[in-house]
């Protein structure tokens, strides 16, 4: 059977079963916790959370494409490892069982796939005897299951929640793959026992105590690798070796001349590239582009790993659009989305590639004179592989592969110290791309070439007549750009002010007769004032004529916030003294945030001077100007300049207030308001800290004071309704409720004390005599897990010498909950907490576990309680 076959014949299956089919969701999941889609149930997480419920058929199938990199290195080196996969599964919400789902997936194998039955193995949970008897039950033999512990055969969603055993299954190729050890079984790190399928059980709720509570349903989630049992049914050894695979690998035998099979070096190369223009071209047609951070990261990092190992087989040309057409031609009629994307996914590659491959060959001559340096087995420094990253674009996955190649590590804590020296600098300097080298010499070719853009934005927000003087796309300056493309446009003047100082910069629209563009940020290129933003209609070149219009709305909420940093900057100084510096800020458009130098926090005291300060100011309609003077006359007259900032030779004052001495007076490029009651009004909404002398306070001015105070008053008169009180009685109503409930504890807590008290004054006086310790075997109903560990307190107290337990409680809800607990002259003594509730939940069906001085758990019902007790009586007695 094909590849396509396996994957049609197994959704239909699932299907004629009463499976509704899935299309494969993308790879950028819904899920924020997940960077990339992983596994085939991310689709369905609302479904086993029942926030999300089936509208027909009793479980779902599909075929979802899959990407994981946690294990990239070890891609290519064998012929399991994949970062690109495609996942069959099927799925229950409780729509059948785990029998079924066991009969389903051995007829499938079986009786639709034609495997022999002798060659099949399973594993499954060292307790799971259900699942066990269910493939014995099928005709599998005894000697051809296997039981594995949690590592291995259990799932669980994290330490606590949703949670089951596992059952996998296996195809054995063969001693001839194998390790050849006489031990060797499914779970071996080699290839003979080949893991294709396997079937989590979600049927648990793990509790914090560790206690295993039955779901109120239980759930089914299935994988079947396509790609481990396409090579399976096409008698192969390894995935790169099914019919889909080799294709891929067939393209690379093309573009190299080199034959598959004859050279382990170059097959491992022909693999790795086979893998990843897969994962890269799924990628891209799912939206995803090359960045420094993310997923784009991930793409990056695939994409030149594939072009670095095609130079290794020598193809010097551009070469993964013909890999990206292979997959288009291979997979396109299952994902459309790669026909739909096709031109998005190979103009990437394309630029990708041709970025890459630029400095490539550069880095490699520079790393390898490097290596010929070293003597053997000597570890290359750290600071050559920055030089290579840095200077020259090479991955340092690329640089660690090389070396090691040649029988080198490298000094990743000595790189790592470089990286951190380098971010540091670009934060300062406002550089977020590790690729910011490439766009440096794009800017500085531009600025050599093309004059500084005039900033007409003091006095205007629209601008007729501006004229196109470059664009630049991907990093690199093009003549035209046409709808869809993400780019940076420069004008020879503008309105649009460019972020700095803080302030965010101007958002709005250009347009012309042939086009129209969102500009989604503005920002400074030495002098060049990039518009960035996307083609939303028609094309732009250079030399057009366009219209800049910034939102005005926008802007102006902007400038009073920026107004807003002048007058809290020298509120701060007027209230805690001179020392108070600016040290950073953000002027967005719904706040501000204030970094300053101060060695303490603020007192609610301090705050709300400082408040009053501003708000003062705003109510006084203090007018603001501007004035462009000399640096030393604008010193001269007292304004303030930023500690640590450089400025030119002229500047512009910006003063709040008149007269010789305003309340504000500061050095500043940015946009402010006109009059100071255009604020409306000034709120801090918090003071924190943000280091060893420094502060941080974020604040609302205008609309969003408004929706601030709006916000609180919404929530005040929800707390007045549920205390059925007037908005301004909240706080005596709070202060009685608290009160209330204080007693309301005290009262329940002396309660409980006592009543456990005298259980536990009773349970003790009829405690079993052990060998060097008294045991308290006892039924305490009506509490939970946290009042047992009160009574055993009790008991540990009241007790005149080494002491142990066995609680069991049925609680008012029907839980029963069991603690054992001994002290450490009883432990010491031979009792054990944790082997004793391990052999209890065992006997009895429960779950639970824990160390030899204290173990928690649970069991099944009320039913075996008495038993339970029984058997830890009889268990304590015989071991005297």
């Amino acid at each position: 059977m094909t590849t396509a076959e396996i994957r049609s014949s197994f959704l239909d299956f699932f299907e004629e079963h009463g499976c509704k089919k899935f299309p494969s969701s993308s790879l950028v999941p819904d899920d924020p916790s997940l960077l990339l889609a992983n596994a085939g149930m991310n689709q369905f997480k609302q479904y086993y959370l029942g926030t999300k419920t089936l509208k027909e058929g009793i479980g779902a199938t599909s075929c979802q494409k899959c990407l994981r990199t946690n294990d990239i290195d070890a891609i290519g080196l064998d012929g399991r490892h994949l970062s690109f996969f495609e996942m069959l599964g099927n799925f229950a919400f409780g729509g059948y069982s785990k029998r079924q789902a066991c009969e389903w997936a051995f007829d499938y194998i079986v009786n639709h796939l034609h495997l022999p039955q002798d060659r099949l193995y399973f594993t499954v949970f060292e307790d799971d005897d259900d699942c066990a008897e269910i493939w014995e039950s099928l005709g599998v033999a005894k000697d051809h299951i296997s039981r594995l512990g949690e590592e291995d055969n259990f799932w669980a969603a994290g330490p606590t929640g949703p949670c089951g055993p596992c059952s996998e299954i296996y195809f054995d190729q063969g001693e001839e793959v194998g390790c050849g050890s006489p031990t060797c079984a499914p779970g071996c790190d080699c290839d003979r026992f080949l893991e294709f399928w396997n079937l989590v059980f979600t049927q648990f709720d793990r509790q914090e105590d560790g206690t295993l509570v039955d779901l109120p349903h239980q759930n089914v989630d299935t994988g079947m690798g396509l790609e481990r049992m396409a090579a399976i049914m096409q008698h192969k050894s390894s995935n790169y070796d099914g019919d889909l695979m080799h294709s891929l690998i067939e393209v690379g035998e093309r573009l190299s001349g080199k034959k598959y099979g004859e050279d382990p070096a170059a097959d491992v190369s022909l693999r790795i590239i086979a893998d990843h223009s897969r994962a890269v071209s799924f990628m891209i047609g799912d939206g995803i582009l090359p960045s420094n951070e993310g997923r784009g990261y991930v793409l990056r990092r695939l994409l030149r790993r594939a072009v670095f190992h095609g130079r290794l087989l020598g193809i010097e040309e551009a070469f993964l659009c013909d890999y990206v057409a292979e997959v288009t031609r291979l997979m396109g009629d299952v994902y459309p989305e790669l026909v739909d994307n096709s031109a998005l996914i190979q103009g990437t590659v394309r630029a990708e590639e041709a970025r890459f491959s630029s400095v490539i060959e550069t880095g490699r001559l520079y790393l390898e004179q490097e290596l010929d340096k070293l003597g053997e087995g000597e570890t290359l420094s750290g600071h050559v592989a920055f030089t290579l990253h840095d200077t020259y674009g090479f991955p340092v996955d690329l640089t660690r592969e090389i070396a090691l190649n040649a029988g080198h590590d490298i000094d990743q804590a000595a790189f790592d110290a470089d990286m951190e020296a380098q971010r540091t600098r670009a934060r300062a300097a406002g550089a977020t791309d590790s690729d910011a080298w490439s766009q440096v010499d794009v800017w500085t070719a531009l600025s050599d070439s093309v004059d500084a853009t005039e900033f007409c934005g003091y006095e205007e927000s629209e601008l007729r007549g501006c004229t196109v003087l470059s664009i630049v796309r991907d990093g690199e300056s093009v003549l035209r750009a046409e709808t869809g493309d993400k780019v940076e446009v420069v004008l020879d003047r503008t309105p649009f002010y460019a972020e700095m100082g803080g302030e965010v910069g101007d958002t709005g629209e250009l347009s012309g007769i042939e086009f129209r563009m969102e500009v989604e940020n503005t920002v400074s290129h030495d002098g060049l004032i990039a518009h960035e933003g996307a083609i939303k209609g028609g094309f732009v070149r250079v030399g057009d004529i366009v219209t800049a219009e910034v939102d005005d709305r926008r802007r102006e909420l902007i400038r009073r916030n920026h107004t807003a940093t002048h007058l809290l900057d020298a509120a701060l100084k007027k209230v805690l003294g001179d020392h108070v510096h600016q040290a950073g800020s953000l002027v967005a458009p719904d706040r501000l945030r204030f970094d300053f130098t101060h060695f303490e926090a603020l007192s609610q005291a301090q705050i709300a001077q400082v408040e009053d300060l501003v708000n003062q100011q705003i109510f006084l309609a203090l007018p603001v100007t501007t004035q462009l003077m000399s640096l030393e006359d604008a010193k001269a007259s007292g304004a303030v300049a930023l500690f640590g900032e450089k400025y030119g030779e002229e500047v512009r004052v910006v003063r709040a207030g008149e007269g010789p001495q305003p309340f504000s007076a500061e050095l500043c490029g940015g946009l402010h308001a006109s009059n100071t009651s255009e604020l409306g009004i000034f709120k801090i909404t918090s003071e924190s800290s943000i280091g060893s002398a420094a502060r941080r306070i974020e604040a609302v001015t205008s609309l969003g004071a408004l929706s601030f105070v709006n916000s609180r008053l919404d929530a005040l008169d929800a707390a007045a309704a549920a205390l059925k009180s007037r908005p301004a009685s909240v706080a005596g109503a709070v202060d009685d409720m608290l009160a209330h409930e204080r007693d309301l504890k005290a009262k329940l807590k002396r309660a409980l004390s006592g009543a456990g008290a005298n259980a536990a004054v009773d349970a003790l006086a009829a405690a079993l005599q052990c060998d060097g310790y008294k045991a308290v075997v006892a039924r305490m109903d009506g509490r939970d897990a946290h009042d047992l560990r009160g009574v055993w307190d009790t008991l540990r107290e009241q007790a005149k010498g080494p002491i142990a337990c066995f609680l069991v409680s049925q609680s008012d809800e029907g839980k029963t909950s069991l603690l054992a607990a001994g002290t450490k002259e009883a432990v010491a003594a031979g009792f054990d907490a944790g082997a004793l509730v391990k052999a209890v939940t065992s006997a009895f069906g429960g779950r639970g576990g824990g160390k030899p001085a204290m173990a928690q758990g649970g069991l099944p019902g009320p039913a075996v309680i008495v038993q339970a007790l029984d058997a830890v009586r009889e268990r304590l007695t015989q071991e005297q």
